[in-house]
């Protein structure tokens, strides 16, 4: 079943076409990668996609009607409530979903997203890998059916990144569908169902990792990138 369907999705900024007759479908529990370069439609794909952009043309399918009780959005910045705990905001995030958590599923949450012995932390002084641990925990809070995370490892070691990756798969597992957006492609082939490139407000091709490899004779996603990213 898709959850979120779009059909020949058009969006222009000043007059510029900025995505260019897409079609584009999240499937309920995949983990789906967007990537591709800078500036090439990524982030209004998304957000018209979420329902914060209308699109120019074209038209959008949703699963349900309310949906957007339903989806989780991280962003690379998300803003704490300053002076409070990592534990108080979840507890204040769940609050805005009209969601109450005990002691005992605050401390899981915490758990869950590494932070167990950083509950009493503020959360804007966590590490910048903690943060986006917590991110994503503020995120989920509601337990969405879909989950979207912008470059969610972004700028992180590879204890962070690895940390990250375990909460992604426990969000599949719990048959949460997650879209993320990313430029490790080593990440992106270990993590993805499926992936769609784009470039120049097109969708360039799309698949699983494996297939897309074999289907264009390169060795990794990498490799793939740059192939589809390459000037003639």
């Amino acid at each position: 079943m898709n959850l979120i369907e779009g059909k020949k999705l058009v969006k222009n900024f000043k007059n510029k076409p900025v995505i260019q007759g897409i079609d584009f479908e999240i499937k309920q529990g995949e983990i789906l990668a967007l990537i591709g370069p800078n500036g090439v439609g990524k982030s209004t794909t998304i957000a018209m996609l979420l329902g914060i952009l209308p699109p120019d043309e074209g038209t959008i399918y949703y699963w349900r009607s309310d949906y957007k009780e339903h989806i989780g959005v991280q962003l690379q910045s998300t803003p704490f409530f300053e002076g409070y705990s990592a534990r108080e905001n979840l507890k204040l995030f769940a609050a805005l979903y009209h969601i109450k958590l005990n002691d005992e599923e605050i401390e899981k949450k915490l758990i869950d997203c590494h932070l167990g012995e950083a509950g009493k932390t503020p959360a804007v002084k966590l590490s910048i890998g903690q943060q986006k641990r917590l991110a994503i925990g503020v995120t989920t809070v509601h337990r969405p059916e879909l989950v979207v995370l912008d470059e969610p490892t972004a700028g992180l070691d590879p204890r962070s990144r690895y940390e990250i990756k375990e909460m992604i798969d426990a969000l599949a597992k719990n048959n949460q569908t997650v879209l993320f957006s990313s430029h490790d492609m080593e990440e992106v082939e270990k993590l993805a169902n499926r992936l769609i490139f784009m470039n120049h407000g097109k969708i360039i091709d799309q698949g699983s990792p494996a297939e897309l490899i074999d289907k264009h004779q390169v060795e990794n996603l990498e490799m793939l990138y740059l192939k589809f990213t390459e000037k003639n």
